[in-house]
């Protein structure tokens, strides 16, 4: 058992998945620059050294390499395709989409998309066009699994069951999360370190996670809001309310055995995410929990999410939008009242 950072954790899972499986390889902008920085966010540092001829260093083209990383899966190969930051998704939206997510269907079949995308997500002093929160554009892509972590356990996990999985998935990682040090260190972060076991293991995709019990009101959110959701737990704990924090964590598909549990029990929800309200991934659980547990709520779901404008660069805007603790246990007492 070790304490890890959610950069180290992933790099250690990247290191051992390449080691069990040569079909895996990893490719990306700035990840295999001798002496570099491993990626934007230092996930891939050192393994160049380790697999020089698994870890692909690209041009600036996303929809290049994501085509490439495409074509590799479905030629036998495991890719695992890095890009800088999750707004330049939409540069390769057309490989994601059209290709990976629907050519199994297309085939009847015959073909699978073994790949994995890693991109960062988040508000964090870079503006509107480096700060976006992409969940919203991919939760309803058939064909193509989308996850968001917000620890280190659930970050080796569940990379280690994407690679491992026959089609694609989309992983999700929040910049103030990763634990990064040195020369990529962030200003803001959160811890979201665990404490990681030695032996192998995975977290299997399409799973939510309970990370606080509680019996009066569910609070759902993942990445960085699972934090914030957890402080307002606390909060809400000194005032006599219990609040039962879940990582929904599986954006595509969504676990609702879990989250039903949840809410059968406390009868109430708030729904917590990053990133504009209007459809929203937010949208999506509101509108299943009314299709899945409508009898069991007592109020209608409340949500907290940014406003419905483009991320600021200004930091005192920033944190205006991005939603935090206070605003959560604000939601939480209007719905218990």
């Amino acid at each position: 058992m070790k304490r890890q950072s959610i950069a180290e954790a992933l790099r250690d899972g990247i290191t051992e998945e390449m080691e069990r499986d040569p079909k895996v390889f990893c490719m990306g902008e700035d990840i295999g620059v001798p002496g570099g920085f491993g990626g934007a966010f230092t996930v891939t540092l050192g393994l160049e050294q380790r697999f020089p001829d698994r870890i692909l260093d690209t041009p600036i083209s996303e929809l290049g390499f994501f085509g490439a990383a495409v074509g590799a899966a479905l030629m036998g190969m495991r890719p695992i395709a890095d890009v800088q930051y999750s707004d330049f998704l939409f540069l390769a939206m057309d490989q994601i989409v059209n290709n990976a997510a629907k050519l199994r269907y297309m085939s009847g079949g015959t073909l699978s998309v073994p790949v994995v995308f890693r991109a960062p997500v988040g508000a964090t002093g870079r503006g509107a066009q480096h700060a976006q929160n992409m969940e919203r554009y991919f939760i309803g892509v058939p064909g193509l699994k989308v996850v968001a972590v917000s620890n280190a356990y659930d970050a080796k996990g569940i990379l280690k069951a994407a690679v491992r999985d026959d089609d694609p998935v989309l992983m999700f990682e929040h910049k103030l999360l990763y634990g990064s040090k040195g020369a990529r260190a962030e200003s803001g972060t959160v811890d979201g370190s665990s404490d990681i076991p030695d032996e192998d293991y995975v977290v299997p995709l399409g799973t939510a996670n309970v990370l606080r019990p509680g019996s009066h009101v569910t609070i759902l959110a993942w990445l960085l809001m699972a934090h914030e959701a957890l402080n307002a737990a606390q909060t809400l704990a000194q005032a006599g309310i219990e609040a039962e924090v879940i990582d929904v964590r599986s954006l595509a598909p969504i676990d609702w055995q879990t989250i039903g549990a949840s809410i059968a029990k406390t009868g109430l929800a708030v729904i917590v995410e990053e990133g504009p309200k209007t459809g929203g991934v937010g949208a999506e659980l509101a509108a299943g929990l009314m299709e899945h547990c409508g009898d069991s709520l007592a109020a209608p779901v409340a949500r907290v999410a940014s406003a419905d404008v483009p991320v600021p660069f200004a930091p005192v805007l920033e944190n205006a939008y991005r939603p935090d603790a206070a605003r959560i246990v604000q939601a939480v007492r209007m719905l218990v009242g």
